[in-house]
C-alpha cells in the first residue's frame, strides 16, 4: 500500500484502461451509475463508515509535517477503523485499510500506543467523594448498589428489558432476538462475549458421518468487576457438571461476591444455575443424556456492552450461526415425511430407529404444542435416534418459561414474522456487500490506486 505522501503524487486517470478493440466505460459513467445506485439503496451504502475514516486521514496528512504528527494521525485512523469493525466486516476497503495501517506503522516506526490527537493541558480532577458508610450487616447482606444491577438503575430509568438465549440439542439456537436456528457449528464457538462475561461451547458429532453435533463442553468466564466480583471461570463437560467454579469457590469473592455471583446446584450432576446479580443475569446449565444445554436471561444493556473493536458477528447468541453453518431442518423433515408416505422402511430413511410418525409421537408426549421446539425434537430423533434429545427440547422450553420476559414469545412457530425477517436480514447483508464492492471499484478508478 502506498504512503499518503506517495499517493498524493499520483494523478487520477481520466478513464478506464482500454483492452482490445472495445474500450471500457469511463470512470465518469461508472460514477453516475453508482450515484443512482446509492440513491436507490441509501441504508446499505451508509452503514459502513470506512470511507469517512479514509477521508479524515488523508485530510490530516495532506501537508507534510514532523514524523510524530504523521504517527498521531495514523493512530487516530486506526482507532476510527476499529470502531467500524461491526458494520464493515464484509467491506473490502475496511480489510485493505487494516493491512495498510500495519504497513504504514512499520514503515514509519510508529508505536501503536500514544496520543491520537494533539495533546491538551489537563485540568486536575477533584478527589472522588468518600464511599458511603455501611453497617456490617448491610455489607454482608446487600453490598454496594453497583453490585446489584436493578438497584443501581436510576429511579427515572425505565425497567430493564431482559432478553433470552438458548442453545440445546443437535444443536438448536434461540438468539437474543428470538431468531430460531439449527446449526452444525462443530468444534469451539463463542456464544456470548461482552465487557462482563464470555461463554464458549464445544460441539462434537452425535453420529459419525452426520452434520448433527451437540455440546460436550462449556466454559463461562465472569470478568473482574470493580469491588463486586473477582474473575471466575466455570467449566462443564460431559459427565462433569460441577457445583462450583474452577477454583473450587461457589461465589464471586470474599467481599461482596458472595451475594452478587454464585453457583447453585439444583439437581446434582444434571442442573446448575449461576446467578450474577451485579449484571442482572441468570444462567442455566444442564446435562441431558451425554450432552449439555445452555440458557441465559440477560438485560439488553448488558448484551450490547461490547468491547471496542470486538467483532460481534461471530457471537452466536447475538447474530446467530453463520449462513454456511445452518441446517434447514424443514427440508429434512419434509423428506422424512415423504419417505414415510411412500412406505419406505426405517433403514432407507436413515432415521436411526425412528420413522417420521414415531418421532412425532414421542415428541408429542413432552411437547404438545407443535412449535419449533417440537419440530427440533423431531429433527433430533430422526437425525440421531437418541431419545434423550426429547428431554433436551423439553427442558429448553422449560428454561424459556423461566427466563424469557415475554410470555407471548415462549412459543415460536415456522410462520413467525421473526423467522421471515431473519431471511430478509440475510438479503440486506448481501446488498450491503455488493454496494461496498462497487464502492471499492469506484474508489480505485477515481483515485488511480490499483488494488
Amino acid at each position: 500500500m502506498q504512503s499518503p505522501r506517495e499517493r498524493s503524487k499520483v494523478r487520477p486517470r481520466a478513464g478506464w484502461m482500454v483492452m482490445g478493440k472495445r474500450g471500457r466505460p469511463s470512470a465518469l459513467e461508472v460514477c453516475r451509475v453508482l450515484a443512482v445506485f446509492f440513491v436507490l439503496f441509501p441504508a446499505a451504502s451508509l452503514q459502513c463508515k470506512i470511507l469517512k475514516c479514509n477521508s479524515e486521514f488523508w485530510a490530516s496528512t495532506s501537508n507534510s509535517g514532523p514524523e510524530e504528527e504523521f504517527c498521531t494521525a495514523l493512530r487516530a485512523y486506526n482507532s476510527c477503523v476499529r470502531r467500524t469493525a461491526r458494520t464493515c466486516r464484509g467491506d473490502l476497503t475496511y480489510h485493505s485499510a487494516q493491512h495498510g495501517i500495519e504497513d504504514l506503522m512499520s514503515q514509519h516506526n510508529c508505536s501503536k500506543e500514544g496520543p491520537t490527537s494533539q495533546p491538551r493541558a489537563r485540568t486536575p480532577l477533584p478527589p472522588p467523594p468518600p464511599p458511603p458508610v455501611l453497617t456490617d450487616s448491610q455489607e454482608r447482606s446487600d453490598g454496594p448498589e453497583v453490585c446489584h444491577y436493578e438497584r443501581s438503575l436510576s429511579r427515572n430509568t425505565a425497567a430493564p428489558n431482559y432478553t433470552h438465549c438458548g442453545f440445546f440439542g443437535d444443536p438448536h439456537l434461540r438468539t437474543f432476538g428470538d431468531d430460531f436456528q439449527t446449526c452444525k457449528v462443530e468444534g469451539a464457538w463463542p456464544l456470548i462475549h461482552n465487557k462482563y462475561l464470555s461463554v464458549q461451547v464445544t460441539n462434537t458429532p452425535v453420529v459419525p458421518g452426520s452434520f448433527a453435533t451437540a455440546t460436550s463442553k462449556l466454559t463461562i468466564i465472569f470478568k473482574n468487576f470493580q469491588e463486586c466480583v473477582e474473575q471466575k471461570t466455570y467449566h462443564a463437560e460431559t459427565d462433569e457438571l460441577p457445583a462450583a467454579f474452577a477454583d473450587g469457590s461457589k461465589n464471586g469473592g470474599d467481599r461482596h461476591g458472595a451475594n452478587t455471583l454464585r453457583v447453585v446446584e439444583k439437581v446434582p450432576g444434571q442442573h446448575v444455575e449461576i446467578q450474577a446479580r451485579y449484571i442482572g443475569t441468570t444462567i442455566v446449565v444442564r446435562q441431558v443424556g451425554r450432552y449439555l444445554t445452555f440458557a441465559v436471561r440477560m438485560p439488553e444493556e448488558v448484551v450490547n456492552s461490547v468491547e471496542e473493536g470486538d467483532n460481534q458477528d461471530l457471537y452466536l447468541c447475538l447474530h446467530g450461526c453463520p449462513a454456511n453453518q445452518r441446517i434447514d431442518f424443514r427440508n429434512f423433515r419434509a423428506r422424512a415425511a415423504e419417505a414415510h408416505s411412500a412406505g419406505r422402511t426405517r433403514s432407507s430413511t436413515g432415521s436411526h430407529g425412528f420413522t417420521y410418525q414415531s418421532a412425532k409421537a414421542k415428541c408429542k408426549e413432552r411437547l404438545p404444542v407443535e412449535d419449533l421446539y417440537f419440530q427440533s425434537c423431531v429433527f433430533d430423533l430422526l437425525s440421531s435416534g437418541d431419545i434423550n434429545f426429547t428431554m433436551a427440547a423439553y427442558y429448553a422450553f422449560e428454561d424459556v418459561k423461566m427466563l424469557h420476559s415475554n410470555s407471548k414469545r415462549y412459543h415460536i412457530f415456522e410462520n413467525d414474522p421473526l423467522m421471515s425477517s431473519a431471511a430478509q436480514r440475510g438479503k440486506d447483508l448481501l446488498t450491503v456487500f455488493l454496494v461496498n464492492l462497487l464502492a471499492v471499484l469506484l474508489w480505485s478508478e477515481c483515485s488511480g490506486v490499483r488494488l
